[in-house]
C-alpha cells in the first residue's frame, strides 16, 4: 500500500464517451457534454463512417486528459480496439464498458470484469496456501 502512487483527482471531473449516437445523445441530454476553449469535446459519436483510427485516437486522447475522470465506451466499440482497452491499466480515468441499444452487453468481453475475476482467483489461491 505504501508503494502506490497517489491518485490525482483535483482536476478530474469530466466523463468522456465513445459510443453510438443514441447513447451519446442520452448522456449529453443528462448534462455530461463539454466543449473546451479549443473546441475539443469530451465525446466521440461512432457510426458506420467512423474509422478504427478515429476511435483509437479518441481513446488515447481521453485517457491522457487530466480533466477526465471516467471514460464510458460502448462494449461493441471497445471490442474494435480491445488491445488498447485491455492494455490500459491506470486507475484514473476509469474505463467502463457499457451496453448500447443495438448491441447487448456481454460480460465475457468486459475488461474490468475479467480483471476482477483474475484478482479474486489469485486471492483465493493465495488464501488456500495459508
Amino acid at each position: 500500500m505504501a508503494n502506490r502512487a497517489p491518485i490525482a483527482t483535483r482536476n478530474s471531473a469530466l466523463i468522456a464517451m465513445i459510443a453510438d449516437e443514441d447513447t451519446v445523445v442520452g448522456f449529453l441530454l443528462a448534462g455530461v457534454g463539454n466543449v473546451d476553449i479549443r473546441r475539443k469535446t469530451n465525446y466521440l459519436i461512432v457510426d458506420s463512417k467512423t474509422t478504427i483510427k478515429q476511435i483509437e485516437d479518441a481513446f488515447k486522447e481521453f485517457t491522457a486528459r487530466e480533466d477526465v475522470a471516467i471514460v464510458l465506451i460502448s462494449q461493441y466499440v471497445a471490442n474494435m480496439i480491445r488491445f488498447l482497452v485491455d492494455s490500459y491499466n491506470k486507475p484514473i480515468p476509469a474505463i467502463l464498458e457499457i451496453p448500447s441499444k443495438d448491441h447487448p452487453y456481454d460480460p465475457a468481453h468486459d475488461s474490468v470484469l475479467s480483471r476482477v475475476k483474475y484478482l479474486f482467483s489469485s486471492e483465493s489461491v493465495a488464501s488456500e496456501r495459508r
